[in-house]
């Protein structure tokens, strides 16, 4: 299914914030998120000191130049397109933890601000939220960079924010407070729930592309799965030894990986809960002692947008991509100081930010599915694992389409 892959991902571009001198830049520069909208038009880049960059994708070619000769890029030359998007620069006045993008297109949302907001011209409406130090939920519209909405409800940090990929305008907030708070952009940002039951801070919350399932992580061992229809604990998947920090679905929401402290993803089926699979991080031709478990803690993992590949951020100053059916992963890039990673939603593409303030982006293996996958992927959006196994098929297919050929 898989063609081997033995290119290591080259560094396309890195785009650094421009200093001002009135900031103490050793502190707040964090890039603790980024995020391209799901159609691939744009970036969003948390730059630190309170500001958000829209940047226009793909990168001008001056800054990816044959070769991929270019490095870097400073924020400080803005986009300059004729007749095309800009790239805008948002001030969210607090230091922004958490990005998301809506769904696009999504004639709802157009109305919506048409409707309310007489200075929003009536254009496709894509919008970022941006989860904020102070608890609170800034909604921007990307097109123009206003600010449509406030909301406020949570008492700490909103660390992690996700839209339903459906287009409802379902808003799904993490946060320190330890509960993760679900609201209705149609109805004005009306908050609709309250999931409560973490003891620690909530790091991160992941919905499955079927919309039916809520993933969310704390600062604990156990990661919960809530009902996306009833906003209920559907349950606790346990396995980890240290604090989970980053979870992510497979675009067919049969699988689900999470990401610990404890140097390990874990692959798990969400449907029934079982762990499929350990993928454990361990630094390259050195040995690893209790004492240095730490180095490799994990900070981040996404799904490639086919299914086939994850690509992972540790301490260990490694950007890994792995195989979804290989135990140890296919390539390795050097990053320091990384926090976040994502794939660009058509593929080929990982951006990374750093604890500098810094976004990289590097190339990413290109596949073609096989038929057999393109299969199971279809069916698998529709059908849990509980439905599968009941299909008169096979036990051979059976284990296939629930990923049990491992």
């Amino acid at each position: 299914m898989l063609s081997p892959v033995s290119e290591e991902p080259l560094l396309l571009a890195e785009l650094k914030p421009g200093r001002p001198h009135q900031f103490d830049w050793k502190s707040s520069c964090e890039t603790w998120s980024v995020a391209f909208s799901p159609d691939g038009s744009w970036f969003a880049w948390s730059q630190g000191h309170c500001i958000v960059k829209l940047i226009p994708w793909p990168l001008e070619e001056q800054f990816i130049p044959k070769g991929f000769e270019a490095k870097s890029r400073s924020s400080k030359n803005d986009t300059k397109g004729r007749g095309s998007p800009k790239e805008k620069t948002l001030d969210c006045g607090q230091i922004v933890w958490g990005l998301a993008f809506s769904p696009w297109p999504s004639p709802p949302s157009r109305k919506l601000w048409a409707r309310h907001h007489a200075q929003v011209p009536d254009i496709s409406c894509l919008i970022l939220a941006t989860g904020l130090n102070d608890g609170q939920i800034k909604i921007w519209e990307v097109q123009t960079g206003l600010l449509l909405l406030n909301l406020s409800g949570h008492q700490d940090v909103v660390r992690d924010l996700s839209f339903t990929p459906s287009g409802s305008l379902i808003l799904v907030s993490a946060s320190r407070d330890k509960t993760l708070r679900i609201w209705d952009l149609n109805k004005h940002g009306k908050q609709i729930q309250v999931l409560s039951g973490h003891l620690q801070w909530v790091y991160c919350c992941s919905i499955s592309p079927d919309c039916s399932m809520l993933c969310s992580a704390a600062g604990e061992k156990s990661v919960f799965l809530w009902s996306m229809r009833s906003y209920t604990l559907i349950r606790k998947l346990e396995g980890h030894q240290s604090s989970v920090v980053s979870c992510d679905f497979s675009p067919d929401s049969a699988l689900l990986v999470t990401a610990s402290y404890d140097t390990n993803v874990i692959m798990w089926d969400p449907y029934t809960g079982e762990r499929l699979r350990l993928l454990h991080h361990t630094q390259l031709d050195l040995p690893m002692d209790d004492s240095d478990v730490h180095i490799s803690s994990l900070r981040s993992v996404c799904f490639s947008p086919e299914g086939l590949y994850l690509a992972t951020v540790a301490d260990d100053r490694l950007l890994r991509i792995w195989a979804l059916e290989l135990k140890t992963p296919i390539a390795f890039a050097p990053m320091t100081n990384g926090l976040c990673c994502t794939f660009f939603p058509h593929g080929g593409v990982i951006a990374t930010g750093t604890r500098d303030g810094h976004v990289q982006f590097w190339t990413a293996p290109r596949v073609l599915s096989s038929l057999k996958h393109l299969c199971r992927k279809a069916l698998r959006s529709f059908l849990t694992t509980y439905q599968v196994l009941a299909l008169p098929i096979p036990k051979k297919m059976k284990e296939f389409l629930t990923y049990r050929t491992f």
